[in-house]
């Protein structure tokens, strides 16, 4: 083996890995081999690692690998003196024993020195710790890696004994392990490493590919194998193909992100191919079209520049045979059948009005303790239709209540029951095909909305209304049985359901009470006010991990959040109101007085009413004080009354040298009794002035 430092190669040749899996499943590989290597010292931190995933293949290139680790320097301790040396300073049991532990005998008894912390005096040895091998050292990286891959779904298998079975997400067929041109003897799931590896199953020139080096990998598997091993050149050159492809017709190919990666997953050596299918088709609501091209064929549908779908859509195929008519064509049969069912589908569904469909959602089970799909819907009429008394006049609410009423409806439809991705969806065109008001129809499809950060709101006052009964009405009736997310653990996705009844409430600027809110929805629910508390906590928190997320720093969001505003619609103003009261001279000194008043005030037994008795004024500093907080106090409340949070903070620096003034020569705790609680008053109208936008104590560090 080369004694220098070498580039690495290693590759697990497999039958085809799950797809969704793969991207995955590559990365982890490579990071975990690269690790466990570094830890050994056979690589450093400028070590680069390459990794490599198709669907019959994980492999990874690390450069600058030692063939043998440094040997270390180690000092090791071994035990106190009492336990390790009789009385006589020869070596007792015990440590004859860890020595032999450790592949030593009595010889080095001699060599040990003995330290003092203080207490005990404890013997050590320095002890010359051999580098590991990188045959060693590479075994133990594949053994550990192979041991923490993220694996969805492991397959139990007989190796090729016909007696030994292995572990794995897949049969194992081959093992490469290259240092530079050198084979490292290494072994996993039954197989010895060689510089052999194979191709595409159809397109390789060569049915075996002996690998010249560690660096020739990608590039031979390319020529010689028609094979690009890298997922990310794979993938780059799918969507090249399907830009391409797609400027030629003079169209647009409808993105995926999940679908590009999934694609990637499914070929070696990618070839986009134009296919179609009969116009008549299309009289189907295209989102039925373009999920089932999507999630049953992984075809990427066309669109036209208006975002109309066309009969043309895009194959990703993992052969490129001269003449791809036979691959289209046969593409182009197995797809007709799938829109012909979802044509079918949509058809029979139109039989029937969604009304006439509400009676089935009382066979439905929602959930064991809060009963069918149908009393839920009963609850989601009642909250949407008290929420849009709030909001709009009684046409809102006769429109919010047909919309909630009708909002489920579609899950008892074919359609939805072939591809529940589709419901609201087809809720909405079932609603339109009947000739129902428009907004009645959008809210239908947007009370899922929204459905993930960054989805769009619904796009009505109605569509509104219906999707903040639903979510709470879920949020609310889940947590009123206990069944509130735990850990990593939400399998109800009610955090998400509190992110969307948040974002609502704030991008919509609705004037709703956050906790009227959640009384209004217990009150289906008989629930108790510790439920109130728990859902609000709960949303605050999911809130002050979004704010923070967006850019505010945690002492901000906690100055805001900790006064528990009404209006969540408010929140965003104040937080940047914070902000810009952060950057100010005065802050830091102004934050401090408050966290100080803050301290004085919670010590005070009983309740300090924010009131001043003038005549008791005694101390010049007090007396500026209380002149300067009843002009600032007057102008910050009314800019704090007009919604101008910032210029209300702002206001609140004035206050800053008759604060410092004061805290520098007036005794709060006063032996007079009423001056002492006139000056808690005067404190007190001060916490009041400075924490209406936000507790500003919060920023003080």
């Amino acid at each position: 083996m080369n004694d220098l430092s070498s580039n690495l190669l290693v590759e697990l040749f497999v039958e085809e890995l799950p797809p969704k899996a793969l991207k995955k499943l590559g990365l982890s590989f490579a990071s975990l081999l690269a690790e466990t290597l570094k830890e050994q010292g056979l690589s450093s931190g400028s070590s680069v690692v390459t990794n490599f995933a198709t669907p019959r293949r994980l492999a990874a290139h690390i450069t600058d690998v030692e063939a043998k680790a440094t040997d270390k320097q180690v000092v090791q301790k071994l035990m106190p003196v009492k336990v390790g040396l009789d009385a006589e300073g020869k070596p007792t049991p015990a440590l004859l024993k860890r020595l032999s532990g450790m592949g030593l005998d009595d010889s080095v008894v001699e060599n040990l020195r003995t330290e003092s912390d203080g207490k005990t005096d404890s013997m050590f040895l320095d002890i010359t710790k051999t580098g590991a091998t990188l045959s060693e050292g590479l075994q133990k990286a594949i053994d550990e890696a192979l041991a923490k891959l993220p694996i969805p779904k492991v397959m139990t298998y007989q190796i090729n004994d016909g007696w030994e079975s292995v572990n794995f997400v897949r049969p194992a067929h081959g093992l490469v392990a290259l240092h530079n041109d050198q084979i490292v003897p290494v072994t996993a799931l039954g197989l010895t490493a060689s510089n052999t590896t194979k191709g595409h199953r159809f397109e390789a020139q060569k049915s075996v590919i002996t690998l010249n080096n560690a660096d020739s990998y990608a590039e031979q598997l390319r020529t010689e194998g028609a094979v690009i091993a890298s997922f990310e050149e794979r993938k780059a050159d799918i969507a090249a193909q399907l830009k391409a492809a797609a400027d030629k017709e003079g169209l647009i190919t409808v993105e995926d992100e999940g679908l590009l990666d999934e694609v990637t997953a499914l070929v070696e050596l990618p070839n986009v191919l134009l296919g179609q299918y009969e116009v008549e088709f299309l009289d189907v609501p295209q989102e039925c079209l373009v999920l089932t091209m999507k999630a049953n064929q992984k075809y990427f549908p066309l669109v036209d520049s208006k975002g109309k779908l066309t009969n043309k859509f895009l194959i990703t195929s993992n052969i490129n045979p001269a003449d791809p008519s036979s691959v289209i064509g046969g593409n182009e049969r197995v797809v007709r059948p799938r829109l012909a069912d979802a044509k079918f589908f949509f058809d029979q569904d139109r039989k029937k009005t969604l009304e006439s469909r509400i009676e089935s959602l009382d066979k439905v089970v929602y959930h064991n303790k809060l009963g069918s799909q149908g009393e839920r819907n009963k609850r989601v009429v009642k909250l949407a239709g008290d929420i849009a008394k709030q909001l709009g006049d009684a046409n809102i609410v006769t429109k919010t209540e047909q919309a909630a009423y009708l909002s489920k409806a579609d899950l008892i439809t074919d359609m939805v029951g072939e591809f529940p991705g589709l419901q609201g969806i087809m809720g909405r065109y079932y609603a339109q095909y009947e000739g129902l008001d428009d907004e009645v129809a959008f809210a239908i499809e947007d009370h899922y909305k929204p459905r993930f950060s960054g989805d769009e709101l619904p796009r009505s006052q109605v569509g509104i209304c219906v999707a903040l009964a639903d979510k709470l009405e879920t949020l609310v009736g889940l947590f009123s049985i206990g069944e509130k997310p735990t850990g990593d653990k939400d399998p109800f996705a009610l955090r998400r359901q509190a992110l969307g009844i948040i974002r609502m409430l704030i991008d919509a600027k609705l004037p709703l009470p956050f906790d009227a809110l959640i009384e209004l929805a217990l009150k289906q629910f008989n629930g108790d006010t510790d439920v109130l508390v728990t859902i609000k906590a709960f949303c605050f928190d999911r809130l002050s991990v979004n704010l923070r997320d967006q850019g505010a720093s945690a002492q901000e969001v906690d100055a805001v959040l900790s006064l528990e505003p009404a209006l969540l619609s408010e929140i965003p103003q104040r937080l940047a109101a914070v902000k810009k009261f952060a950057t100010l001279a005065e802050a830091p000194a102004l934050a401090a007085a408050n966290k100080r008043v803050s301290n004085i005030l919670r010590k005070v037994e009983g309740v300090v009413e924010a009131k001043v008795d003038n005549s008791l004024l005694q101390e010049p500093t007090e007396q500026a004080l209380a002149t300067a907080l009843n002009t600032t106090k007057a102008e910050a409340d009314k800019l704090f009354e007009a919604g101008d949070y910032t210029a209300s903070l702002q206001a609140l620096a004035t206050l800053r040298e008759p604060v410092d003034a004061f805290f520098d020569n007036v005794m709060v705790n006063a032996d007079d009794s009423a001056l002492k609680a006139n000056r808690q008053g005067l404190l007190a109208t001060l916490y009041q002035a400075m924490n209406r936008v936000a507790d500003l104590s919060k920023l003080a560090t």
